[in-house]
């Protein structure tokens, strides 16, 4: 089995897109984490080119990692310079990174236009400049900037660039998409061309860009022509549309083309991976994104949910846990039997058919109110519960009242009474809040701790509201979905109403009643 090596430049190229930003220590636990995803090299950047690079060499040299080496980064001598005079080489020369990667032009619009050197001093820069680091004991990685650009307008100067890398020793070309203009049939004559005149002589690397969106294509097209070092970053982050995505790179490469890359039991990392990096840029995971995504593996249609039923390959690409994900089957209108019966299932309630022809059209019936149990398992299932007759609720509800006040200095008073049996128990609680839904958590909450105590421990992270229908303005009908968490886990529940606090009071039963620990699949 062929050998295909990832390069990940998240923490350079990756930090070039809008709003992307970690700490020197945020960037060392994200070496860590593509250390142990099985990620070769991993380029830090370039060293003392600010105060924060200069902390994390600091660090990284002292770091332990399992197998992936750190990449420097740097750009060929200046003109004009000798290459043991620049003091940008000088710094890689010195670095602990054992390996090196630099950057040089190939395009003469970028002779022209940036370096405004000739083509015979930039052949000149590119030698020099790999000759001095390989002669300081670094193994350079060649980027050969805009190459396919240069190559479909110029393919005998791109290959004389490449010539001059070599000959100052290089152990890798990697073919740059710099501005992602490039399509995969064009990145594949490309990289055949390259093959076919240097073949044996260096190894071939990718970096692609996602401007046309065919950042991952483009990379995997170069591999299909030689090409065994593919470079890009955790979740295609970068500038302007991103970099060729690693996280969708890696598995087709392994589970799809063959190829050795991580080992499976590395790739079952790669969903946690994808999410963790995102977590300490404080950005969310595109719940659509291929194969670590929340929808990745997510079926609601009900053809869809009774072929997975009976083979999984019937509407699946490869089995979720290979990558660290895991299957969900959404509930909605579109839902037959087969959607009801898995999800009761999954909760440890077996329902007859009666039963689930029940659920069916009671799922039906509420999405057409505007329930959405999509983003809202906790009621779908004490939906599924009560249809089976598995459900007993916590108290009964007598009355609630929310009054809100506003006075004349500008602050805003909020207080819900509340009326409930527990237990034949009667309550009566008024609570303040910093708002009407706040005020009856608090209310409620301090009416059945006492007999709940778990309760006391759920969170509300999220609040949603929508308008049903805004064609009848303040009278329209509302949706409220909560988010909720006990840190462990966390769930979604819904309430619907032209009244928003009904609405609101709804979701916020349904949330503490999913919390409650069942014995025996009731409350």
């Amino acid at each position: 089995m062929e050998k295909v090596k990832l390069y990940d430049t998240t923490l350079r190229d990756g930090m070039q897109g809008q709003g992307m930003s970690l700490s020197a220590a945020e960037k060392v636990r994200v070496v860590h984490a593509l250390d142990r995803l099985g990620v070769h090299f991993i380029e830090a950047g370039f060293p003392a080119s600010n105060p924060k690079e200069a902390e994390l060499f600091a660090l990284l040299a002292e770091e332990d990692l399992e197998q992936a080496e750190i990449c420097a980064f740097g750009m060929t001598r200046r003109r004009g310079i000798e290459a043991d005079h620049d003091e940008s080489l000088r710094l890689l020369a010195e670095c602990f990174a054992p390996v090196v990667t630099l950057v040089g032009k190939t395009w003469s619009l970028h002779l022209e236009k940036v370096t405004k050197v000739s083509p015979e001093e930039n052949l000149a820069m590119i030698q020099e400049s790999v000759a001095f680091l390989a002669e300081a004991g670094k193994r350079v990685i060649y980027d050969a900037e805009h190459f396919f650009d240069a190559w479909r307008e110029d393919p005998d100067y791109s290959m004389e660039c490449l010539r001059a890398a070599i000959a100052g020793g290089a152990v890798n070309l990697s073919l740059c998409d710099t501005n992602g203009s490039s399509l995969p049939d064009q990145v594949a004559d490309g990289v055949a061309a390259v093959a076919g005149e240097f073949r044996g002589e260096v190894e071939l690397g990718i970096h692609a860009h996602n401007d046309a969106e065919c950042g991952v294509a483009n990379s995997l097209a170069a591999v299909g022509q030689g090409a065994r070092l593919v470079q890009g970053t955790i979740n295609g982050y970068g500038e302007r549309c991103g970099n060729a995505n690693l996280v969708s790179i890696l598995p087709a490469l392994e589970l799809k083309m063959g190829y050795e890359v991580v080992g499976p039991e590395r790739m079952s990392q790669l969903s946690a991976t994808s999410h963790y990096v995102a977590e300490l840029l404080n950005v969310a995971v595109d719940q659509d994104q291929a194969y670590v995504g929340r929808n990745a593996f997510a079926h609601k249609g009900g053809m869809h949910v009774a072929g997975i039923a009976s083979d999984a390959r019937t509407f699946e690409h490869l089995v979720p846990a290979q990558v660290g994900n895991s299957r969900m089957v959404l509930p909605s209108e579109l839902s037959g039997k087969a959607t009801v019966v898995a999800r009761a299932n999954e909760i440890g309630l077996e329902l007859d058919d009666d039963e689930a022809r029940e659920a069916i059209n009671l799922l039906k019936e509420r999405e057409h109110e505007g329930y959405h149990y999509e983003a809202a398992e906790a009621s779908f299932d004490l939906l599924l519960r009560r249809v089976a007759g598995q459900y007993e609720p916590l108290f009964r509800l007598e009355g609630f009242r929310v009054l809100t006040e506003m006075r004349e200095d500008g602050t805003v008073e909020t207080e819900a009474t509340l009326r409930i049996w527990v237990d034949g128990q009667r309550h009566l609680c008024v609570a303040e809040g910093n708002g009407p839904v706040n005020a009856l958590d608090q209310a409620l909450r301090s009416a059945i701790t006492s007999h709940y105590p778990h309760l006391a421990d759920i969170e509300l992270t999220g609040y949603r509201v929508r308008i049903l229908d805004s064609d009848h303005g303040t009278g329209a009908g509302t949706r409220v979905i909560l988010d909720s968490s006990d840190g462990d886990r966390s769930w979604g529940s819904i309430g619907v109403s032209e009244n928003i606090i009904e609405a609101s009071w709804e979701a916020l039963v349904d949330s503490l009643e999913y919390a409650f620990p069942r014995e025996n699949g009731k409350t």
